[in-house]
């Protein structure tokens, strides 16, 4: 475990170890553990809990009370734990300073999470972007689009690293050199596809790699459905680029909806299949997204009032990208009309750079020009 995975004051280690012990018992889904937790208090209650008291709780039969009451131990917990020290992987549970701040809003949030790579304050300025493991050329080429438009505004991409737009969405944020978080259904040791290894390790090195289950796990088919719920949780809103009428990316659309995130889709061909589910959602009221734009739109208000996991307030997630320099010109951009030559002058910077830092201010979508020679700070 890394520095930030033994930074857990509010939860001395032996009660850590009932936390990851009660979470990672196989049938406690964050469903039962929450009313487990309801009803006993704490992990460790749950844990030293009679047999009879147990099946009181919805959902607790007697196979799953063997499992709580370490009859039927399948997890080592301590192995665990040793083997994410040795490979350098984070344990966040929810009494963590580092767990995300949005996925305590979600109903079932997940009661411990490994990550591989590093999570950051500002990936709670998060959009979420499935689709379809077929996707077509157009669907592929859009999600990369979108990916790198959405990383060059200063926002995280999210999404499921699985085959067709979900790997196209991490592979343009990482080519436009921003954040991109892959949750799995899967242990982050245990790669699914396996095809996409090493595109994981790209994203672990440039964002994390997280998921819910032990590092080694295999990817169970009822993991997949669970693991949706946390792409639409860590994210202001989701964007579906394609998917058939019945498809995963829908499920995630769905739990974005319950979650009260927004929820995007990009229209496509109408006799397409792979569009379908796309259309559906726009029928049922999905924000129809043709650029970058459409989604900065919608998601501003939020953007705007999100604070930080660090307590800080974010005015425009695209200021998070800015250098000194970029700073420093934007800062002398009023909400009125501003004359260049006054830039050069309050900044005491060469026109060339003013003028190259302008564009990059615009193409950020900082600043706008009014004419030839003045701009205004948006």
């Amino acid at each position: 475990m890394t520095d930030a995975a033994h930074d857990h004051d509010e939860c001395s280690e032996d009660s850590r170890i009932d936390v990851l012990r009660l979470c990672l018992t196989p049938g406690v889904g964050p469903t039962i553990r929450g009313r487990l937790l309801e009803r006993f208090g704490s992990a460790r209650a749950v844990l030293a809990a009679a047999p009879s008291e147990l099946r009181e709780v919805q959902g607790v039969g007697p196979k799953l009370v063997h499992k709580i009451a370490g009859d039927d131990r399948e997890i080592d917990v301590e192995a665990e734990i040793a083997l994410c020290q040795e490979r350098g992987i984070d344990i966040f549970t929810e009494a963590d300073a580092g767990y995300p701040r949005p996925l305590r809003e979600i109903h079932d949030p997940p009661g411990v999470l490994f990550v591989r790579g590093k999570m950051k304050p500002d990936d709670v300025l998060a959009v979420g972007i499935v689709g379809t493991r077929h996707g077509t050329q157009y669907g592929l080429r859009q999600a990369e689009r979108l990916a790198g438009g959405l990383v060059r505004a200063g926002l995280t991409v999210i999404s499921g690293l699985a085959r067709g737009i979900d790997a196209a969405a991490h592979r343009g944020a990482l080519a436009a050199g921003g954040r991109t978080i892959a949750v799995l259904a899967s242990g982050v040791l245990n790669i699914y596809p396996p095809e996409h290894d090493e595109l994981a390790a790209e994203v672990a090195a440039q964002g994390a790699v997280i998921s819910e289950a032990p590092p080694r796990s295999e990817p169970l088919a009822g993991m997949f459905p669970q693991r949706n719920r946390l792409i639409s949780g860590l994210s202001l809103g989701v964007v579906v680029v394609e998917a058939a009428e019945r498809s995963g990316a829908l499920i995630t659309a769905h739990h974005a909806m319950e979650q009260g995130r927004e929820v995007f889709a990009v229209p496509g061909n109408v006799d397409s299949r792979a569009s379908r589910g796309c259309h559906r959602l726009l029928r049922d009221g999905a924000k129809l997204v043709e650029s970058v734009d459409d989604v900065l739109e919608e998601l501003g208000p939020l953007v705007e009032a999100a604070p930080r996991d660090d307590g800080q307030m974010i005015h425009h997630p695209a200021e998070l990208l800015l250098n000194e320099l970029e700073q420093q010109v934007l800062a002398a951009v009023h909400t009125e009309a501003t004359p260049i030559d006054q830039l050069v002058v309050d900044t005491g910077l060469p026109v060339p750079q003013v003028l190259s830092t302008i564009s990059v201010l615009e193409m950020r979508r900082l600043i706008r020009r009014l004419s030839g020679t003045t701009v205004i700070r948006l």
